[in-house]
């Protein structure tokens, strides 16, 4: 879905009184935050409508497990980092394309994680877990290609970890804030084919583990949305003749 975006053009004022260009400037100066209240709109209505609506676990009396609090857990911190930095893509990248995906994103994990935030509370737990991330992640035997991940937060799990693999450090996103034109698209790009591909583990986890039909369909749709996404970036960066990021 193409985000809306406002026209460059300035109205043609019959009377004149104004210079035109004067006028021209203004509307662009008030494109960005626009845009950025924008961002805050899709990101209160995603989190409504996954809390008020999206949330099948009212109508079922499944008992969720560990890895189905661990998940909503550590995944809606995984994607609100997702959403932040979608939000200053969307409102800062000069590639259509690049914004183009910065909403879908955005769209999409901001309904999610309002769906997971929604299950922790009708499950009475806390929104982020309180011994770090992915503790809930003990049984990785079974996992196909575990053994080859770069991160070994991920390949050699044995407890909870303080940095989930894939994450945006702080410099980095105060280095995507401050970003302008191409360079923001390409650091766009590499970090969030990077968050993709550090959150891999634990959907495909959560999709085999779970205990609730909810979480284990939700993990699954995230599986086949997010590959498609990180082949696209990937793309992105190789046609831009940029490297990909190494896993942290």
């Amino acid at each position: 879905m193409t985000p809306p975006l406002l026209s460059d053009e300035a109205k043609d004022f019959s009377d004149d009184t104004e210079p035109a260009e004067p006028v021209q400037q203004t509307r662009r100066s008030q494109r960005p935050a626009l845009l950025v209240l924008g961002v805050i709109g899709v990101l209160l209505l995603g989190f409504a409508a996954g809390i008020l609506v999206g949330n099948p676990l009212r109508q079922t009396q499944e008992t969720p497990g560990t890895v189905d609090v661990g998940f909503s857990q550590d995944m809606s911190v995984h994607h609100a980092q997702a959403v932040q930095m979608s939000g200053i893509a969307l409102a800062g990248a000069s590639d259509t394309e690049v914004r183009r995906l910065a909403y879908d994103i955005l769209t999409t994990q901001a309904n999610q994680a309002g769906r997971m935030q929604g299950w922790l509370q009708l499950w009475g737990k806390p929104f982020v877990g309180p011994d770090g991330y992915m503790g809930w992640m003990s049984d990785m035997s079974d996992m196909p290609g575990m053994s080859g991940m770069q991160h070994g937060a991920t390949a050699q799990h044995t407890g909870p970890v303080q940095t989930m693999p894939g994450m945006a450090t702080e410099q980095e996103l105060s280095t995507l804030r401050t970003a302008t034109g191409p360079a923001l698209d390409t650091l766009f790009l590499q970090l969030m084919l990077r968050h993709h591909q550090g959150g891999m583990p634990m959907i495909q986890y959560a999709a085999q583990h779970a205990d609730t039909d909810a979480v284990r369909s939700l993990a699954d749709s995230m599986v086949k949305t997010q590959t498609s996404e990180a082949q696209l970036m990937a793309q992105m960066l190789k046609d831009r003749g940029a490297a990909q990021l190494p896993l942290n």
